[in-house]
């Protein structure tokens, strides 16, 4: 089991930043793509960032590149999202997800929620506008 604790959400203004952080306990965090979703209300969760094992490789959704950052952190089973540029249309709950490298078509990412093993309880953003 992997357990997944989100932090840093909040309420920041349009054109705000904040940086969301996921710690990760119970197995070994090097076996893991991390991955970060969001899902806005009456919407479907969606796809926001996923990083390699080593964090040398990030991906992106379309509309967060470019103002979102992804980086993990293996010594302390930390990873991170940094948001700039804050928009409304960002707001929702973000969610943390690991998943088993070995498990997933692509050994580097994934996009897809149910390729994810493990996901934290989520953390609200909210950008007023």
């Amino acid at each position: 089991q992997v357990q997944l604790v989100e932090s840093g959400g909040g309420l920041v203004q349009a054109g705000g930043s904040l940086r969301l952080s996921c710690a990760a306990s119970g197995r070994t965090f090097s076996n893991y793509v991390m991955g970060w979703f969001r899902q806005a209300p009456g919407k479907e969760r969606e796809f926001v960032s996923a990083i390699n094992w080593s964090g040398v490789r990030t991906y992106y959704a379309a509309s967060m590149k470019g103002r979102f950052t992804i980086s993990r952190d293996n010594a302390k089973n930390t990873v991170y999202l940094q948001m700039n540029s804050l928009k409304a249309e960002d707001t929702g709950v973000y969610y943390c997800a690991a998943a088993l490298i070995s498990s997933i078509r692509d050994s580097s990412w994934s996009s897809v929620p149910s390729e994810y093993d493990y996901w934290g309880q989520g953390t609200q953003v909210t950008v007023s506008s």
